[in-house]
């Protein structure tokens, strides 16, 4: 059966090395959120569909030497990113269809770095050392020798969201190939072609064995929960919401799997007195707008003096005001659509909490006039918000600024640390000490100060509190995906030490 997708656009699924259809033959339809119009289509995949790919990875990585031949799969990595680069400027269009995203974002965090980060994850596979000796150690008369092996963790079942799909998808195919695991990796039914286009360049244009990367596509959400209850996975790495990830915790608790959750955040941007806070606040305007604010790490907290709060918030206005909203295939647009109506209403729905609450509504807060077709929403600038408000507490994931006046810097801290949530922060000051000092008080993963930049795939990234459990990418997002295991053995050496029982021997001539 042939669907008229996009040449790309793989609708099957990868299963245990063949790109099949769902068992059932359904399939459910990819919808482009700035026309309204479905792209294509996607299969639906069942239960038994999902247990068959469980199968298939169980047996690759417990039967095959895919976990053990290091040179396999440095090559397969390599060869899976020059496939998507070969296929890049074919993968965009569909990547700015289905999620929405403005095209100039696929050239930066959405396609090319995430893309990028596969030859460090092939180089990983070469050159990590998997076996580190430790100094010997002499006990009840054995010298030993000891041996630290880091072993792959198993089979890993990767659970991504919409808003960045190829981002989510390669940070856990990446150092789950790596490390020697084989995986299963299930896409949301809103971005489905990121995984499935994935799977058909694994399936034609590298030497990945069976079995190892099986991709699996469901419009319900009951494959999370086949995934994370069946006792043959052995580890979940989840992108998404911290509701839902706090679901997968529960679900995957049964059976004490491995848990990688990187999860929300409802970060803050913190203009210190000192800084030049028009330009801060018309910086923190712009961003919320990228990917129009569906971003976890999102600075969508704007705290400043409040002795300069109206001119930050003039400012804020005249960033938003120059934002150019529309088709998201249009280079000069720098923000597209939400992903979906459905999100849309979510998102309105907190723009009428906002009002509710008495916070003042600047700008936005409705459909833009022009662009009823579709699922787009002005930015949207909100001032005197106080930090219990469900616009200063919720993750809304929309072009929404919340802005917060403070008096102090402790208070400035307080309202920053004042959250569920600590995975992102932005600090400015005249001095990158002086910022340096605010953010080393705040209880969140990453910082970037005076718009300096953390983001590289040499940096763990995560967050305190709710917004997750363990790291992504640097060494530590490598080593989540690794087993820990220790093996002494006697070196021959003569001991100086007691033999076992002689201790005992000794103490009881003494008494």
């Amino acid at each position: 059966m042939n669907y008229p997708n996009p040449p790309v656009a793989e609708w099957r699924m990868l299963i245990d090395g063949e790109l099949v259809p769902s068992s059932s033959g359904a399939v459910f339809e990819n919808v482009n959120p700035a026309t309204e119009e479905v792209i294509g289509v996607t299969a639906d995949g069942t239960r038994e569909d999902f247990e068959r790919a469980i199968a298939a990875a169980r047996r690759a990585f417990d039967e095959t030497d895919w976990s053990r031949d290091r040179a396999l799969r440095a090559r397969c990595l390599r060869q899976l990113r020059e496939g998507l680069l070969r296929h890049a400027e074919e993968i965009r269009p569909l990547l700015v269809s289905e999620v929405g995203t403005p095209i100039w974002l696929t050239r930066d965090t959405l396609f090319d770095l995430p893309v990028e980060k596969l030859a460090h994850y092939a180089d990983l596979a070469e050159n990590y050392d998997f076996d580190d000796e430790l100094p010997g150690v002499d006990f009840r008369g054995v010298v030993s020798t000891r041996r630290i092996r880091y072993e792959p963790v198993g089979v890993v079942a990767g659970i991504i969201p919409w808003n960045g799909p190829w981002g989510s998808g390669l940070s856990k195919v990446g150092p789950a190939l790596a490390s020697g695991s084989t995986i299963i990796l299930k896409p949301s039914p809103d971005a489905p072609w990121m995984a499935t286009i994935l799977g058909k360049i694994a399936a034609e244009e590298t030497d990945l064995p069976p079995g190892v990367l099986n991709v699996v596509t469901a419009r319900d959400n009951y494959a999370g929960v086949v995934l994370t209850t069946d006792p043959r996975v052995d580890m979940i790495a989840f992108t998404g919401s911290a509701p839902n990830g706090r679901k997968v915790a529960e679900s995957a608790a049964a059976s004490l799997k491995r848990m990688m959750l990187e999860l929300g955040g409802k970060s803050a941007w913190v203009v210190l007195p000192s800084a030049d806070v028009a330009e801060q606040a018309a910086l923190a305007a712009k961003t919320i707008c990228a990917n129009a604010g569906q971003g976890c790490v999102a600075r969508s907290r704007l705290l400043l003096p409040r002795d300069r709060y109206e001119e930050g918030i003039a400012a804020a206005k005249a960033s938003m005001d120059a934002i150019t909203v529309g088709d998201p295939l249009i280079p000069e647009n720098f923000m597209g659509p939400l992903n979906s109506k459905h999100h849309r209403e979510r998102v309105l729905g907190y723009v009428r909490k906002a009002l509710d609450d008495g916070n003042r509504l600047v700008r936005g807060g409705k459909v833009p006039e022009g662009l009823e077709t579709g699922c787009y929403i002005e930015p949207t600038l909100f001032a005197d918000v106080k930090p219990n408000d469900t616009i200063a507490q919720e993750e809304i994931f929309g072009p929404v600024l919340a802005v917060i006046p403070y008096d102090t810097e402790e208070e400035a801290l307080e309202i920053a640390n004042n959250s569920i949530y600590g995975l992102s922060a932005q600090v400015a000051a005249a001095t990158n000490e002086e910022a340096y000092a605010f953010a080393s008080r705040l209880r969140t993963g990453t910082v970037s100060i005076n718009n300096g930049t953390w983001m590289h795939m040499d940096v763990p990234f995560g967050g305190f509190k709710q917004s997750g459990i363990g790291r992504q990418y640097g060494r530590q997002g490598f080593e989540a995906y690794l087993e820990v295991k220790v093996l002494g053995m006697p070196s021959g050496e003569k001991s100086q030490s007691l033999a076992w029982g002689e201790v005992e021997k000794k103490e009881a001539a003494a008494t």
